[in-house]
């Protein structure tokens, strides 16, 4: 018999949350590259960037919060984060993805530091509302099935 959660908390599946990532990535970049393209960067520059940018996140997402884990537990013993440490979480997170593509930005897109730190800016900017639509449209898309306590 499998795990059970009270109605309204069933975790998603590993299909549902592998389908969940890559959906977001794909439709993350046609817009980014549709939007970018306008601006008059090379559409394969950018599809070719944004495929790597994906890569290197999910790389820096998984050392960065090893990282982050360990370092909380040396100092405070544990890894519960109030929401101060969560927002220092994600600062530090975004910061430190910042500080690895934006020189990858500008050597691949053929721009300055100063031009590839304001459109590095301007991505977080448009992934920020963009995971949240996102998410939101998903959830209504492919609802979580409730369970019943047992």
């Amino acid at each position: 018999m499998g795990t059970t959660y009270p109605i309204g908390e069933e975790m998603r599946t590993t299909f549902d949350r592998i389908r969940h990532a890559i959906f977001f990535e794909l439709i993350g970049l046609v817009i980014i590259v549709g939007i970018l393209s306008q601006f008059g960067f090379d559409m394969g520059h950018v599809g070719m960037m944004g495929v790597l940018f994906s890569v290197i996140a999910t790389g820096w997402n998984y050392v960065y919060n090893i990282g982050f884990d360990r370092y909380m537990l040396n100092k405070t013993g544990s890894v519960n984060k109030s929401s101060l440490i969560r927002i220092l979480h994600a600062l530090g997170f975004e910061g430190g993805l910042l500080f690895l593509t934006i020189p990858l930005m500008a050597l691949i897109l053929s721009i300055s530091l100063w031009d590839a730190f304001v459109l590095d800016i301007g991505l977080v900017i448009f992934y920020l509302f963009y995971a949240y639509v996102y998410n939101l449209s998903y959830d209504k898309l492919f609802p979580i099935k409730a369970t019943k306590l047992v």
